[in-house]
């Protein structure tokens, strides 16, 4: 095991709950991930749940995986929809893109729990300015997997694990999956050793690595190269978790200048500015007058 590492908690948008995933990881080791949260698990009460403004991206791709609860989408090139329990939105930035992600308005009055994942997939610099693009992956969309003890429920969300593919349609070489794996479980993954590895907890408590490195639910492992990925699930888990939930990330490193600010992944601070500047212009795309 190269790190383990915590994630600080912090706020996003109009005031949602984050832990930053990727806090004190060096960007060699993510590329080509650049930034990643985990949204909740937080139960809110009656006017409660928030959301984020309508803003622009640039120069990579955001995916938006919720576990449960629900999230409206929409952006400035008529995408968007109802994200909710198990289900993905992947949008492309690419050249420049507007969007909002907010929950409904039933459950702003009702409150309700939420929990879900936003990470960020960098692009090459020939892709940067790419056209924008939006894919809704439904829950059922996703391919489903366990393993010979039937102890783990593997979901592929994009890329594939051995032979099995997952919806998810992505321009940098990438594999995401979420894997439920019962108290006591044990599972080892294939994988491409072209690829980096990573591992984050989203509840619950057990090892990674064949010398069985403990991780527990806020936490992320940086693997090293290899041709397998193993997880153990503690025989105990606390009340309220009824498997080691992990979300595991690995692709095909870019290994290209990475500059980000705000809502902006380039590869030179000069093209961070004509960011801006495209924005400030309007020619990242302009609020749908049916807007949420």
């Amino acid at each position: 095991m190269k790190s383990i590492t915590t994630a600080p908690r912090g706020l996003e948008g109009e005031g949602f709950p984050v832990r930053r995933a990727f806090a004190g990881i060096e960007i060699t080791d993510l590329d080509p991930f650049v930034h990643m949260d985990q949204m909740g698990e937080v139960d809110y009460g009656p006017g409660e749940p928030k959301g984020t403004p309508w803003h622009p991206h640039r120069g990579f791709e955001t995916v938006t995986y919720m576990i449960e609860g629900t999230f409206l989408h929409q952006d400035s090139i008529g995408g968007g929809g109802v994200i909710e329990n198990g289900a993905t939105q992947w949008m492309t930035a690419g050249a420049g893109i507007l969007h909002i992600e907010r929950p409904p308005d039933a459950l702003i009055d009702t409150g309700g729990l939420f929990h879900g994942v936003q990470l960020w997939v960098n692009l090459p610099a020939r892709l940067k300015m790419t056209n924008p693009r939006y894919q809704d992956i439904g829950a059922s969309a996703v391919a489903l997997l366990t393993n010979e003890n039937g102890d783990a429920i593997i979901r592929v969300i994009a890329g594939a694990l051995g032979d099995v593919g997952g919806p998810g349609v992505t321009h940098t070489p990438i594999t995401v999956l979420h894997v439920s794996l019962l108290p006591g479980g044990h599972l080892a993954l294939p994988w491409d050793p072209r690829y980096n590895a990573l591992t984050y907890v989203l509840a619950g408590q057990g090892t990674v690595g064949l010398e069985r490195t403990a991780l527990a639910e806020g936490q992320m492992a940086v693997h090293v190269d290899g041709d397998y990925l193993v997880l153990s699930a503690n025989e105990s888990q606390d009340s309220r978790t009824e498997a080691f939930e992990v979300l595991v990330l690995g692709g095909e490193p870019i290994g290209e200048p990475v500059a980000t600010y705000g809502p902006f992944v380039m590869n030179t601070r000069a093209e961070l500015q004509q960011a801006f500047e495209d924005y400030e212009a309007g020619r990242l795309g302009q609020i749908p007058a049916d807007h949420i």
